[in-house]
């Protein structure tokens, strides 16, 4: 198929060894689980099959293969991260960064499957949903059709990037992740103003890089394209 799905009749639910009724949202149930403990090597059809009690050519029933197994799971969280979001209820402002904060906020959930998946594009009914949302909060913005393609380009690849980016730290064992956030109090507090004036001068204000920057970054853009509404 052209757009990589698995036809419908392939996707007949079937018990497992073990009893389980196997179906695509329970094979994307087990990767999900299975990528946040182990990491993208749990990602293959050995392994699902083990865990699910079924041979692992069962899985390509419902999928073709292992990447377009990643694309479901990363819908999902899309699909996750959207429920119960009424952007109708909001200003178009209040709406986006709303949005921005659900998708960031999703895949931080589950930052394994983030720093695989975060930039990818899973052409599947929660992306659709979440691509017409975005889209339309800027229509009713003002912004001609062309402008709020262009700027909903910059607002989505915004909130993934940040996602990605905080998904790789997050992934970071915990020592590491907190020599790097102990470095800008300690490290970068300790250089000598003679070399680095610029850094001592705002020396009791450096903890302030630990951590993510996203929302003020979700902020500046909403205050972009605030002043840039027609």
């Amino acid at each position: 198929m052209a757009d990589g799905r698995v036809p419908e009749e392939r996707k007949r639910r079937r018990p497992t060894k073990t009893g389980l009724l196997l179906s695509e949202d329970v094979i994307v149930d087990c990767a999900l689980r299975l990528v946040g403990q182990h990491g993208p090597d749990a990602l293959s059809v050995r392994r699902l099959g083990a865990a699910l009690g079924c041979d692992p050519s069962a899985l390509y029933r419902y999928f073709h293969n292992t990447d377009d197994l990643l694309l479901a799971v990363a819908d999902r969280i899309i699909g996750g991260a959207m429920e119960g979001f009424e952007p109708d209820t909001m200003d178009w402002r209040a709406g986006l960064r709303e949005m921005g904060m659900r998708i960031h906020r999703g895949y931080r959930a589950h930052p394994r499957v983030a720093a695989l998946a975060a930039f990818r594009v899973t052409r599947r009914a929660h992306e659709f949903r979440a691509v017409d949302t975005g889209i339309g909060l800027l229509l009713r913005a003002g912004f001609a059709p062309a402008e709020a393609v262009r700027w909903y380009s910059v607002f989505v690849d915004t909130v993934l990037g940040h996602a990605a980016l905080d998904a790789a730290y997050m992934a970071l064992p915990d020592e590491r992740r907190g020599a790097d956030d102990l470095a800008w109090g300690a490290v970068y507090a300790e250089l000598p103003e003679g070399e680095h004036p610029h850094i001592a001068a705002v020396r009791p204000h450096l903890s302030l890089m630990a951590g993510s920057s996203f929302e003020g970054a979700l902020d500046l853009l909403i205050g972009a394209l605030s002043a840039a509404a027609p």
